[in-house]
């Protein structure tokens, strides 16, 4: 699938078919999100991918509030995405070497999770970024250091559901052309 079908074809997924997501496919997401650029190459994502129904149903239940449960009912895996704090963004000795310091780290990350939807979309896959959880929670389910921030749970599976793509904004609305 071209990288334009696939941007074209994602869609935030709230219902999946009961279908397992072959972990071959997520190793392979994975490896390939590791193709985007990071602060001076830093390379401070880190992913724990939970797959095990067990696993699933401890950590919806317990570190996703109850909607976000519903969005993500059918959903064989879960991808928590953190990053390494005190690093992207920062010189050797910790000090931030611009005004936004590891905010520079969740930008980072966000590149990483961009490649991670658009390889799960040419795999077949379908995705839904939730920002919204209870990062305490999962630090402790998942054994997530204090090094690293948790930014976002990402559900991963076949959809079974077709959304249309939601309205954008215009060109002119977004862009400034000096």
């Amino acid at each position: 699938m071209e990288l334009s079908k696939a941007a074209e074809s994602r869609r935030s997924i709230r219902a999946y078919k009961e279908q397992p997501v072959e972990r071959e496919k997520v190793e392979e997401i994975i490896r390939f999100l590791q193709n985007a650029p990071s602060w001076k190459n830093s390379q401070t994502g880190r992913y724990y991918v939970v797959m095990s129904p067990d696993k699933l149903k401890s950590v919806k239940a317990g570190c996703l509030p109850e909607y976000n449960q519903k969005n993500c009912k059918d959903a064989p895996v879960l991808i928590i995405t953190t990053f390494e704090k005190k690093r992207a963004g920062f010189d050797r000795e910790g000090n931030p070497e611009n005004e936004i310091g590891d905010e520079w780290g969740a930008y980072d990350l966000g590149l990483q999770n961009q490649l991670l939807l658009l390889k799960a979309r040419e795999l077949g896959l379908d995705t839904l970024v939730m920002g919204i959880r209870d990062g305490e929670a999962l630090r402790k389910e998942l054994d997530i250091p204090e090094s690293q921030e948790v930014v976002a749970v990402i559900s991963l599976g076949y959809r079974d559901i077709d959304p249309d793509m939601p309205k954008r904004k215009n060109l002119e609305d977004i862009a400034k052309f000096f």
